[in-house]
């Protein structure tokens, strides 16, 4: 679903008198799956970045600004290459490109693992190829972009190990693809949960997501989200 579509649905909704429905209209759940038995060592350095994919970038971000030991969650894109990096021309899903989000974490706080837990359990169902709920395509498809090796062989692992675990009605979808780069999206589409609290689409796909976080992963839960905006960008 591109922008506009979702602005429709949005502008529907309120003449409907449907803005700011609870969510009861989502049928967002999460999977309770056990952590990741392969996992990075606790970094040295102060922080550390990872990129994931798993449809539409509102509501991933959304959920990983709630998460301790996060600094930034930047939407954008990744898979593709600079030229096409725009919202436009990744919605016609022929770039690569997949929308993304970029993590910016303090490993002593929340590990790589700990991260992909909450990814796969509760910011995106990663058994649908090529899409997430309304929204359909190979720019929604549930992608993780190690950033060097180690976050690979987590990745790959963890993989592995959740589809042994026979909590998904099938096979997960997730690839893992090279990070070649990442390209932050357009100042609109960054914080969109926040700016837009009460758009239908937000309401029944992404506040129900923030929910479920505070709700399964209570510890790593934090009330305030941390926002790009307080990053300066």
């Amino acid at each position: 679903m591109n922008f506009q579509a979702k602005k429709f649905c949005a502008a529907v909704a309120a003449a409907c008198g449907l803005l700011g429905a609870g969510a009861s209209h989502s049928a967002e759940t999460a999977f309770i799956i056990p952590a990741p038995a392969v996992d990075q060592t606790p970094a040295t350095a102060p922080q550390a970045k990872a990129v994931i994919a798993g449809g539409c970038f509102w509501g991933v971000q959304a959920v990983f600004q709630h998460v301790k030991g996060v600094s930034n969650a930047v939407s954008g894109y990744a898979g593709g290459k600079a030229d096409t990096a725009d919202y436009d021309t990744v919605s016609g899903g022929r770039t690569g490109h997949a929308e993304a989000v970029e993590i910016t974490y303090d490993p002593k706080q929340v590990s790589y693992g700990e991260l992909l837990q909450i990814y796969f359990s509760v910011a995106h169902d990663p058994t649908q190829l090529n899409r997430q709920g309304p929204d359909r395509g190979t720019q929604y498809r549930s992608t993780v972009f190690p950033a060097d090796e180690g976050q690979r062989k987590v990745a790959e692992a963890y993989i592995e190990q959740l589809n042994k675990t026979g909590v998904y009605s099938k096979k997960l979808a997730t690839t893992v693809e090279p990070l070649q780069a990442f390209y932050p999206a357009e100042g609109y589409h960054q914080d969109y949960l926040v700016r837009h609290p009460t758009s239908m689409y937000i309401v029944i796909n992404d506040v129900p997501k923030v929910e479920i976080l505070a709700k399964t992963f209570p510890a790593k839960y934090r009330d305030k989200p941390v926002l790009v905006s307080d990053n300066g960008k």
